[in-house]
């Protein structure tokens, strides 16, 4: 049972300053936005002001920790968190009595308020820093409509005041007189490229008519120059005015550009696009790099001018749910005028933080500003963080002040014994003392207090401002290391908090977020197989490649083609963006879309579709042909991506709503089958086989009959197609193609593949091998009358009012089964450089990695394997949450540990076990028994699954954290489970999700943590973590704000912490008990003076030399160990991960290494001060005979004792360099010469004690030899410690040094893996830290899922998209209509075996070549497609054909 004082120091220790200054604002009630309309007169009090409740929060956003107000409060309070401080305080307060003074009491507390004044400006300083970096983001514009009828009466709250606008309240001021161009260029400098669009350019330059200044827009003035930036008179007519974002108020409608961030929470009126759908890039919530499609609410569709949206007679009003932090959940209605109510969900809604994609414009309204939006309501408070060597000072000042309250007391109770005996004696030195406050019944208690004053140096005031400049140039140090200086940005390593360098050294815990972080949200199409062929693609990185044009002695002309699909009014061939779209058909070029990093190149590819054009029938090259020719059309064809045309370069341009999709068509453009666009239901496609004519390419066309999505259950997306002819009727087959995840495609083929099936698995396993991300294609020929038939269950099913997903999925399951296997992709997600070695060095390091992402759970898992967190022999353990009918997460945890962990004790602990509240009857709830499971591939597992030699990797999702961090129960089994894995991967989190699971582990078993992130859904991970580290990449500055570091590359952490935050840690560690040191040697000396007078609590050297201690003698020696000291060089630390364990098991600092300095400390004192007291004892040094004064013997005491602790300070020191020397000897120099100096002073000056010093001291051999004498045995002791533990127990630290003093070329990296060291390796895992391409034969992780029980092989399966997304239901509703509106069109009657063949099968190149040797005809066309056929499905995919003749 913790004692009172231990309870309340800890409380003491763990208070806040936070929740005194920075109390979140609580989330208000359930508001109404009223849209032009007045407010109701129950929102106003009896003096008619708008009700607390309904005003609403500003849209500024201020991370920043002080305002002007609270500076000075807030500051002082955190620095008094510091005993030390609290006790100086005291002290210093204490001398302003007379009775108490040794010097001026001003000059006794001015060493306190120089520290607290520099501590103060070092804080002001970093805080600024945060106010501009608020200002960039909340000085960033945004097009809010004004003039006209439009009047916005909702209330919101007053802005608050910083640094910056108190220190320049000028700013607005000179805006209205004119456009500042300085205050533009500040601007530009400041916002994010998301934030603002313009960058202070004049919106002149926007392409749209200008008259008078202002945009026009459907005939109305759209945009104002009479902003914030702009000086014409403000327009009466309803106009887009640019305002900046922390001016945004709740109710304001706003317009949006493409490419811009959105700036609150915003109702979706109206889009530029077709439909009114938009897209948004969530990966500042999410973490998801696929774009997300929303679509406006339906009774707000005709506000699409700045006219429609001022007229009253369009006034509205949104009823919302009280602000939330779940970022899937919206609730909302809008009340039209009439009295209508429309319901509003998630979908309509577009978050601040995310950023408008692939679409015009935006109009809509703002229903949540500031801290009620998701994103800030899902961040935390700036905290003021305080280091773990900082924390660990506090009991150690607490010792200090125990010992010194100690010393104070025994002072007081011996003088008072003693002057309470000798005063009725009569004694000299108590003559007078019979004063109110000078008597021997109050002096003790006079006496304890000066003790306190004497002894004061104890606790170390100097200390504390020496670590702050320390920790500054070691800041600088950072700053200026070239190695972690980014030079394709400029960008150098930034130390934002500059008092937790040492914390580096100390790092257990790695959270790091995916996205943007660990990847460049790049893809590249590296390979694939096709027919058990495996091609391996060169990267081009131009950004333009030609259109691959078939092989032809006529010259093509494919601008001019006389196949072009019918125009629309708004195609999805294009975005609607932008004006005059050139024809998709017209194009020539390739450009690379967004975040695809290459195009695709294969000359062997190429060549075998060459080949594959002259091949006879039936021939091996024909076989190959037809499947290379399936395999990218259902990459060309099964994806909904939209084709734009670069208006600049005339390149076609592939927009998809996610990155992976985008490369898999643009790999197939690159091929030869280029994409050509969408209208409505029909495709148009040009392939290598594509008959040329003289009058251009033909085109392939095909309608769009289904889709079947794409969903995290499904594992699977299939497009149904029917080849149409150039009249636009119906002329070939139906066909179902697929892509998805190998053991959900090879579970549906039909059957005689297994040749193929093992080929393509043994290409997976070594796609997966290599951390790439791998999709499996195959496609089936569909009869008209099956599909038909099936057409209507699946239209019935999609109308169904009752279990609808359930029937849906059923019926398609029906469909897609006897499939014919094509081949398989494998895309690499794009790693930051040098990401892989560095996880591995940090594992090596003995530090865990934690991923926590807002990916799907195959995405996290793909990328474990490809930056080395999952190794090749690791096992994998998924905790999934799941609705009614699933297993409950704990029974998944727990049956984890028992089957994986269950000799780990957990099932013993006391915490965790299975009762009826925590776990209702596992039976009761449908959840599965664990048990193997073997369906498709899993069988090909064997019956070691989970007892790989690897260890294990926890894999947990969002909706299982939910539970898993519900109670204490859940949160220490979670914990206990994560804490026996080599790593954890969290999936499908939200930013709150992120922070809670950091301090899951920093309170739970108190670890150090670092977060390291670089997108607005880090900041609260970053907030919560010891150390928050943000990178300055593509996602904005918000991480980077809200962070203590700010590199520029995940890579770049490796020597953050390896090299400066050993190093750091290490030169803190040692200066902070070297410290102590010199002040208790010091005290020492004077302690034991108290013996020899009456324990009076006098000094026994001159005062100056005390007063100097700390200044001048003994500072110079600890801050050059903490600025200069290495305890190894950084490419020793940086070749040698190992190392690292020595200073995250803190090593260079704690209590008992304090305790340690402080004995040696003692015994040191005590050696000077007897050896050298008694050596004056007896026969006097002087040569005139007199005894010896005071003075004589306490300075050579005062100069041994300062030249010891020099001396001490330097052997403590791990490498002697020119600055080591100086500081070292500077202290010793500057006491001697002290000493001479002032003992020649002449009391004519000034009365000195010491005057005439010089003429004895330096005179006496017993100076010299005691000073010689007593410094000599003071270091013995240490001296002899550290050359025995050299010898006889070095550590690998020991060794690696000596060994670079032996040989400073050595190399190191042959030293890995304990190599150099005894140290115990033998648990530490031996891995390959390489991408090399790795041999397919080898086994690969296991994954086991808790939810099902099920395991299988890894085989790098991974697939980004929205799912159900907005865009998906309006195609899915568009092919419905057309279902029901339009009878089905049977295909075209055969007239001839010319006509039996597929469409998809591949052409003769040229009908009119000469016939000779099998090159006039290809591939004859009654041949069937992919090399099956309908009335054989399931014949192997290279089997002849089953009809037609050649």
């Amino acid at each position: 049972m913790p004692s009172k004082l231990s309870v309340w120091y800890n409380n003491f220790a763990e208070w806040n300053v936070e929740s005194l200054f920075a109390k979140r604002r609580e989330p208000g009630p359930p508001r109404t936005v009223f849209v032009n309309e007045p407010l109701p007169e129950d929102y106003f009090d009896h003096k008619h002001r708008v009700k607390k409740e309904h005003v609403y929060a500003s849209n500024q956003v201020i991370t920043s920790k002080y305002t002007i107000i609270t500076f000075v409060p807030r500051n002082l309070l955190e620095q008094f968190r510091r005993i030390a401080n609290i006790f100086f305080l005291a002290i210093a307060i204490l001398q302003f009595f007379s009775i108490f003074s040794t010097v001026s009491a001003g000059l006794v507390i001015l060493p306190l308020i120089i520290v607290i004044a520099i501590t103060a400006l070092k804080d002001g300083y970093e805080d600024i820093k945060r106010h501009q970096s608020d200002r960039a983001v909340n000085y960033a514009q945004v097009r809010v409509l004004a003039g006209g009828e439009f009047r916005n009466e909702n209330a919101v709250a007053g802005k608050s005041k910083t640094f910056v606008r108190a220190m320049v309240p000028s700013f607005k001021r000179r805006q209205k007189k004119g456009r500042n161009d300085g205050d533009v260029e500040m601007l530009q400098h400041g916002a994010p490229p998301e934030g603002i669009h313009t960058e202070g350019a004049q919106l002149e330059q926007m392409p749209t008519v200008t008259e008078h200044g202002l945009e026009n827009d459907d005939g109305q003035p759209v945009e104002e120059h009479g902003g914030l930036f702009h000086h014409h008179h403000a327009s009466r007519k309803p106009h887009w005015k640019m305002t900046i974002w922390e001016d945004l108020k709740v109710g304001d409608i706003v317009k949006v550009m493409d490419d811009e961030q959105l700036p609150a929470d915003i109702l979706i009126c109206t889009t530029s696009e077709e439909e009114n759908v938009a897209y948004v890039e969530t990966k500042n919530l999410d973490g998801e790099t696929n774009l997300k499609s929303r679509n406006a609410c339906p009774a707000l569709t005709h506000l699409n001018t700045a006219r429609a949206c001022a007229d009253k007679s369009n006034a509205f009003r949104v009823e919302c749910d009280r602000p939330d932090t779940n970022l899937y959940k919206f609730n909302a209605a809008v009340i039209t005028p009439d009295g209508k109510k429309v319901s509003v969900d998630s979908n309509m809604v577009l978050l601040r933080g995310t950023v408008l994609r692939n679409t015009g414009w935006v109009i809509g309204v703002v229903l949540f500003t500031g801290e009620d939006t998701k994103i800030v309501l899902n961040s935390g408070i700036t905290p003021s963080k305080r280091s773990r060597v900082e924390r660990q000072m506090n009991p150690q000042v607490f010792i200090n002040l125990i010992i010194l309250a100690a010393m104070a007391v025994a002072c007081g109770i011996v003088d008072a014994v003693l002057e309470q005996r000798d005063f009725p004696r009569g004694a000299p030195w108590l003559y007078g003392d019979t004063q109110d406050d000078d008597n021997p019944h109050i002096n003790g208690l006079v006496t304890w207090a000066f003790a306190l004053i004497v002894f004061q140096n104890i606790i170390p005031i100097s200390l504390y401002i020496s670590i702050e400049g320390v920790r500054t140039v070691q800041a600088l140090f950072i700053y200026f290391d070239s190695e972690i200086y980014y030079e394709k940005t400029g960008q150098a390593t930034l130390a934002r908090s500059w008092n937790l360098s040492d914390d580096l050294g100390q790092i257990e815990y790695v959270f790091s977020d995916k996205t943007g972080t660990l990847t460049q949200n790049a893809m590249v199409f590296r390979q694939c197989t096709i027919n058990g062929k495996v091609y391996k693609g060169d990267e081009v990185e131009s950004d333009i490649a030609p259109v691959p044009v078939p092989d032809s002695e006529d010259k093509v002309d494919i601008r001019s083609s006389s196949s072009t699909p019918p125009s629309g009014k708004k195609s999805d061939a294009s975005t609607s963006s932008t004006e005059a779209i050139p024809d998709p058909l017209g194009a020539n070029t390739i450009k690379k879309a967004e975040h695809v990093l290459a195009h695709f190149h294969d000359s062997t590819l190429l060549a075998d579709i060459a080949s594959a054009q002259q091949a006879v029938s039936r021939s091996g090259e024909d076989k190959h042909g037809r499947m290379l020719n399936g395999f990218w059309t259902v990459l060309a064809l099964c994806h909904t991506a939209l084709v734009s045309v670069d208006p600049h370069t005339g390149a076609i341009q592939y927009k998809a709503q996610s990155p992976d999709e985008a490369a898999l068509v643009q790999a197939a453009a690159d091929v030869g089958f280029v994409f050509r666009g969408r209208d409505r239901e029909v495709l148009t496609l040009q392939t290598p086989f594509c008959a040329a004519g003289a009058d251009g390419v033909k085109y392939e066309r095909y309608e769009l009959l289904n889709i079947l999505d794409f969903t995290s259950a499904r594992k699977r997306m299939s497009v149904i197609v029917r080849r149409l002819g150039d009249d636009g009727e119906p002329e070939g087959k139906v066909y179902l193609l697929t892509k998805g995840a190998d053991n959900v495609i090879i579970e549906r083929l039909s059957p005689g593949q297994d040749e193929m099936v093992r080929t393509t698995e043994d290409h997976l396993a070594e796609f997966a091998s290599e951390g790439l991300r791998t999709l499996t294609l195959a496609y089936k020929v569909i009869p008209e009358e099956q599909y038909e038939a099936w057409a209507q269950r699946y239209h019935e099913a999609t109308i169904s009012l009752g279990e609808r997903e359930e029937k849906v999925e059923a019926v398609s399951d029906e469909i897609e089964q006897g499939l014919l296997l094509l081949g398989a992709t494998a895309i690499e997600d794009r790693l930051q450089d040098g990401v892989p070695e560095a996880i591995a060095d940090l594992k090596e390091a003995g530090i865990k990695v934690w991923v926590l992402t807002g990916d799907k759970l195959e995405t996290a898992i793909a990328i474990g394997h490809s930056t080395n967190l999952i190794g090749r022999e690791d096992n994998m353990i998924i905790i999934r949450g799941g609705g009614e009918g699933s297993t409950p997460v704990y029974v998944q945890m727990l049956k984890a540990v028992e089957e994986f962990f269950p000799e780990s004790g957990i099932l013993q602990d006391e915490q965790v076990g299975l009762d009826e509240t925590v776990l209702p009857q596992q039976h009761q709830t449908g959840g599965y028994p664990l048990q193997r499971v073997n369906t498709g591939v899993s069988s090909l597992v064997g019956h070691n699954n989970g007892e790989r030699p690897g260890g294990f990797i926890l894999v947990i999702d969002g909706n299982a954290l939910t539970y898993a961090l519900s109670d204490e129960k859940h949160k220490h089994l979670c914990l206990r489970l994560a804490m026996q894995c080599e790593g954890v991967m969290c999936c499908r989190v939200s930013p709150l999700q992120k922070a809670l699971v950091v301090k899951l582990v920093k309170d739970g078993i108190g670890a150090m943590t670092l977060a390291i992130g670089d997108g607005a859904n880090d900041v609260s991970m970053i907030q919560a973590a010891d150390v928050g580290v943000g990178i300055s990449g593509e996602e904005g500055l918000q991480a980077v704000n809200a962070s203590d570091y700010a590199i520029a590359q995940f890579r770049f952490l490796k020597r953050l912490l390896f090299v400066h935050g050993h190093w750091c840690y290490a030169r803190n560690g040692n200066m902070i008990v070297n410290f102590f040191y010199k002040n208790i040697i010091c005290i020492g000396v004077l302690w034991w003076f108290q013996i020899y007078c009456a324990w009076s609590a006098q000094y026994v050297f001159d005062y100056t030399y005390l007063l100097f201690w700390n200044t001048f003698w003994t500072i110079a020696p600890v801050i050059g160990i903490g600025l200069f000291d290495r305890i190894l060089d950084d490419h020793v630390l940086m070749a040698m991960p190992e190392l690292y364990r020595h200073s995250m098991k803190h090593e260079y600092f704690g209590t008992k290494l304090f305790l340690i300095y402080m004995f040696d400390g003692i015994v040191q004192a005590t050696i000077i001060f007897f050896l050298i007291l008694y050596s004056y004892t007896g026969t006097t040094a002087r040569s005139d005979g007199y005894d010896i004064a005071q003075y004589e013997f306490s300075t050579n005491i005062a100069i041994g004792a300062v030249m010891a602790a020099n001396l001490f300070n330097g052997l403590n020191t791990h490498v002697w360099t020119g600055w080591i020397f100086f500081a070292v000897a500077l202290g010793i120099v500057l006491v001697w010469a002290y000493t001479a100096i002032y003992s020649v002073i002449s009391p004519g000056w000034f009365p000195t004690n010491v005057y005439g010093n010089d003429h004895y001291l330096f005179r006496s051999p017993l100076f010299w030899f005691s000073i010689l004498l007593v410094v000599i045995l003071a270091l013995t002791p240490r001296y002899i410690a550290k050359a025995y533990k050299l010898a006889f127990n070095p550590s690998d630290i020991d060794r690696a040094r000596y060994i670079h003093k032996l040989d400073p070329k050595h190399d190191f990296t042959k030293d890995r893996h304990g190599g150099l060291a005894r140290v115990s390796v033998s648990s530490m895992r031996k891995r390959n830290a390489g991408l090399g391409r790795h041999r397919p034969h080898l086994f690969h992780a296991s994954r086991t899922d808790m939810s099902t029980g099920m395991r299988s092989v890894n085989h790098g399966f991974d697939f980004a998209t929205e799912e159900n997304g907005v865009a998906m239901q309006r195609i899915q509703s568009h092919l419905s209509e057309r279902h029901q509106a339009v009878s089905p069109v049977p295909a075209k009657r055969r007239r001839g075996p010319s006509q039996l063949m597929h469409s998809l099968s591949l052409r003769r190149t040229l009908r009119r070549k000469k016939q000779t040797s099998h090159s006039s005809s290809v591939l004859h066309e009654e041949e069937p497609s992919f090399g099956g056929s309908e009335g054989s499905p399931g014949s192997p995919p290279a089997s002849p054909p089953q009809h037609g003749r050649s």
